[in-house]
């Protein structure tokens, strides 16, 4: 069985990176199932804080092809388990403007768990993507280079 990993290749793109956290999520039966075929979008997902939890909204995991009745949901809100500490770090920080919670990788855990890494993040401008695009491709070129002379 390979490993499993679901990214959000955009999250990087479009937000800066502030704190990041590992959660495990709270999921039924078919998901889960349906996460270990490879299975899953969190391309749109989001988090929110309510009555002191963690929810992820909008996180896609289609339904299980051999479930039956008991089959979820495929855009349900779920649970993440973190601990109070970094919960009430997240509450105080979410306080400040244009902070928001950005899932980018939804991955299986050594002992068969599924677990979410969310960050902290704050959007970009359009010239900090700009930025981030140049780099890129001086970077890019600059491994060209060295692929040359060695």
């Amino acid at each position: 069985m390979g490993k499993i990993e679901i990214k959000n290749k955009r999250a990087r793109f479009e937000f800066e990176f502030l704190d990041d956290y590992t959660a495990g999520i709270v999921l039924t039966g078919t998901e889960i199932k349906s996460i270990r075929t490879g299975k899953g979008s969190i391309m749109e997902a989001y988090c929110v804080l309510q009555d002191g939890e963690c929810f992820i909204r909008n996180m896609f995991i289609p339904e299980y092809d051999n479930g039956s009745y008991f089959n979820h949901n495929p855009r349900r809100d779920r649970k993440l388990l973190l601990k109070k500490i970094e919960l009430k770090k997240l509450e105080k920080k979410l306080k400040d403007k244009g902070l928001t919670i950005v899932a980018s990788k939804l991955f299986i855990s050594s002992k068969n768990l599924a677990k979410i890494n969310i960050h902290l993040a704050k959007g970009k401008k359009l010239h900090d993507k700009r930025e981030d695009l140049k780099t890129k491709d001086v970077k890019r070129d600059l491994d060209r280079v060295m692929k040359k002379y060695k």
